[in-house]
C-alpha cells in the first residue's frame, strides 16, 4: 500500500494521506458507504457501486481531524481542507 489513496468520486478527486490518517474513523461514521478502515485502522476506499452522496462524500472529509483527506472538484479547486 503506498501513502496516499486517491479516487474520482463522480466530479471530485478525493485523496486519502495515509501518513496523517490515525484511524479515529469519523469519516467512516459520516459516509460508511464510501470509507472504511483497513486492518492498520487506516481509512481506505470502499469498492463504490453506484453514485456518491455529494453532501456526504464532502461532510466525511471535512470532519477528518487531521486532514487525512483532500477534495478537489473537477476544475482543481480545492475544496476540503
Amino acid at each position: 500500500m503506498t501513502d496516499t489513496e486517491e479516487k474520482v468520486l463522480g466530479d471530485f478527486t478525493v485523496r486519502i494521506d495515509r501518513t496523517l490518517c490515525v484511524g479515529f474513523g469519523d469519516c467512516v461514521e459520516e459516509a460508511e458507504e464510501i470509507f472504511a478502515l483497513d486492518d492498520e485502522e487506516i481509512a481506505v476506499f470502499k469498492d463504490l457501486q453506484g453514485p456518491v452522496d455529494r453532501k456526504r462524500l464532502l461532510d466525511a472529509c471535512s470532519v477528518c481531524p487531521v486532514d487525512a483527506l483532500e477534495v478537489w472538484d473537477k476544475d482543481g479547486e480545492k475544496l476540503v481542507p
